[in-house]
C-alpha cells in the first residue's frame, strides 16, 4: 500500500476508535436522548457521520477515477499535519449541516452497525485509489473550500473526531 494511503487510513482508524469509545461510553438507554431539542443525540451524531461518509465514498470514487488517468503518485512524504483535518476537528466553530446530511429516524440500536457498514464501503473505495495521485485532483467542500482527494480521506477521520468530541461534551 502506498505510504500516503496507509498513513491516512491509520489516521481514519484512530479517529474512528475515538468515535467508538465516546459512543459506547454513553449508556445504551441514553444514546437516543438529545441533550436539548436543538442538539443531536449520540446516535444521531453517529448517524450523521454515516450519512456524510456515504456521500463522501461517492465523491471519492469519482476523484479516484480522475486521478487514475494521471501518472502514479511518486511522493511518499507525510501528509500530516493536514490543515483540513485540524480545521474540521476543532469544535470552536459550529457548522450548519445540509438538509441531506441531517439524521432522521435514527435507530440507536443500529446506529453504530450502520455506520460501520458505510465505513467499510469507504475503506473499500479508498483502497481502489492506492497509488493514485490523489493530491492532484480536488472537489469543493460546501463550507471549507477545495479539498484534494487526500484531504477528503482525512476529512473522514477529522469528521469522526469532531463528533466524538461532541458526544463527549454531552456527558459533561
Amino acid at each position: 500500500m502506498h505510504p500516503r494511503i496507509a498513513e491516512l487510513l491509520q489516521y481514519v482508524d484512530a479517529q474512528t476508535a475515538l468515535l467508538h469509545d465516546s459512543y459506547f461510553d454513553v449508556p445504551r438507554e441514553h444514546r437516543g436522548m438529545r441533550p436539548s431539542p436543538d442538539r443531536w443525540s449520540p446516535a444521531e451524531c453517529v448517524h450523521h457521520v454515516a450519512i456524510v461518509e456515504r456521500r463522501l465514498a461517492q465523491r471519492l470514487a469519482a476523484l479516484i477515477e480522475e486521478a487514475k488517468k494521471l501518472p502514479p503518485e511518486d511522493d511518499t512524504s507525510s501528509l500530516f499535519p493536514l490543515a483540513i483535518a485540524t480545521r474540521v476537528e476543532v469544535r470552536g466553530q459550529r457548522f450548519r449541516t445540509s438538509e441531506a446530511a441531517e439524521p432522521r429516524d435514527t435507530d440507536p440500536a443500529r446506529a453504530w452497525e450502520d455506520f460501520m457498514d458505510v465505513r467499510r464501503e469507504l475503506q473499500r473505495v479508498i483502497a481502489t485509489g492506492d497509488g493514485a495521485r490523489l493530491g492532484a485532483v480536488s472537489a469543493p467542500h460546501p463550507v471549507l473550500g477545495l479539498f484534494t482527494g487526500y484531504d477528503w480521506i482525512a476529512f473522514a477521520g477529522a469528521h469522526a473526531a469532531r463528533h466524538a468530541d461532541q458526544i463527549r461534551e454531552m456527558r459533561g
